[in-house]
């Protein structure tokens, strides 16, 4: 069965080209001049002088821009439902934005980190001000908005908490909170796989637990990181548990960077033990939305709108950090809108049929 193609207008699909001079020194070394797919509706050019609202759009972990812009099978991509949604009268004309946010770690959360690149000022301070000096836009925060999934909606949150400057409305779909669930439950697994990146080869027999660990309690690497970071950077097929010790070391990377530590951050668990460091933990949940509304309140409650969901099935255990987040947000009095839906973690793009006509009604 084949997903039968719109006749409506599809709109147009722009590339324009950006040369970063925010990222140009950034640690990993990853690509500074980006490509930047741009999603014009069809409206656009019915006037020379008409201005429209802008939204941006923060995929998830292991995503770039251009992961949403490509062809799907048995789906639409996001070009495909935004005009299906104008066409529909679902919402308005509005330009969307694909930033590539991508890094050698897989991914960023969007935010500034001197170990992996000042990912929030790269949006804030230079990707704004290009898209609103190339198009036709309504260059005001009232009228910008941001959205994203899992890695994507963790982003966009928390852009609503610390850059109410730049966006008005904001859609978090099931993006990371409530850290102690989300990550520390699949922290053993993250172990095992670097264990197998050790220096010496373990071999049967007695085992010195001060000498093997004395020097991992402050969170720092023995050379297993660095080994396994090269051996996933040669290779172009990556087993899924390698996937995911890389999200944990890119989230790593993300909360708890330090320029003295080996590879750029320091870890939240001893290495060979698996005991939680506590100093170190406590530099992540700084960065759990769920502990972040209170001292954002403010900026919170000058949005015009912040939209949250979640599947209620998520496999990663969001949906319970997001019911946090909301009973956080509702307890500060900050108005927002919270949905579940009977799904999981997985293809829910679907869901952006709510987000999107939600935020052109609060920026048109």
């Amino acid at each position: 069965m084949a997903l039968k193609r719109p006749t409506w207008a599809d709109g147009q699909l722009i590339v324009l080209e950006h040369r970063s001079k925010v990222l140009a020194d950034n640690p990993l070394g990853d690509p500074f001049e980006r490509q930047l797919p741009v999603w014009l509706p069809p409206q656009y050019h019915a006037s020379t002088r008409k201005r429209f609202p802008v939204l941006f759009d923060l995929v998830g972990y292991t995503g770039s821009g251009k992961s949403h812009t490509n062809w799907q099978n048995f789906a639409e991509n996001l070009p495909e439902r935004l005009a299906r949604l104008n066409a529909e009268g679902r919402m308005g004309p509005c330009i969307v934005v694909f930033p590539d946010c991508f890094t050698a770690l897989g991914g960023n959360q969007y935010i500034n980190s001197s170990a992996v690149g000042r990912y929030a000022d790269y949006l804030t301070k230079e990707l704004i001000a290009f898209v609103d000096g190339t198009l036709r836009t309504l260059a005001h925060r009232d009228h910008r908005g941001c959205f994203g999934k899992s890695s994507g909606g963790y982003g966009a949150i928390v852009h609503a908490m610390r850059y109410p400057e730049a966006w008005g409305a904001v859609a978090d779909h099931s993006g990371d909170a409530y850290f102690d669930f989300v990550y520390r439950s699949d922290w053993p697994n993250t172990l095992n796989e670097l264990a197998k990146y050790r220096a010496r080869p373990r071999k049967a027999g007695r085992y010195n637990v001060k000498f093997e660990t004395e020097r991992l309690k402050a969170g720092l690497d023995d050379g297993r990181v660095q080994r396994f970071l090269a051996s996933v950077w040669e290779r172009e097929k990556l087993a899924s548990g390698e996937v995911m010790a890389l999200m944990n070391l890119a989230m790593a990377a993300s909360y708890d960077p330090s320029k003295r530590a080996p590879n750029g951050f320091r870890l939240p668990f001893n290495l060979e033990t698996g005991e939680l460091i506590e100093r170190r933990w406590q530099a992540w949940l700084k960065h759990d939305p769920i502990h972040m509304v209170k001292e954002h309140r403010k900026a919170l409650a000058t949005l015009k709108g912040i939209y949250i969901d979640c599947g209620w099935r998520d496999q990663f255990h969001i949906h319970y950090g997001c019911r946090q987040l909301s009973q956080a947000l509702r307890r500060h009095h900050i108005d927002h809108v919270y949905e579940e839906f009977d799904d999981t973690h997985s293809s829910i793009d679907y869901r952006m049929d709510q987000s999107l006509p939600y935020l052109y009604r609060k920026l048109r």
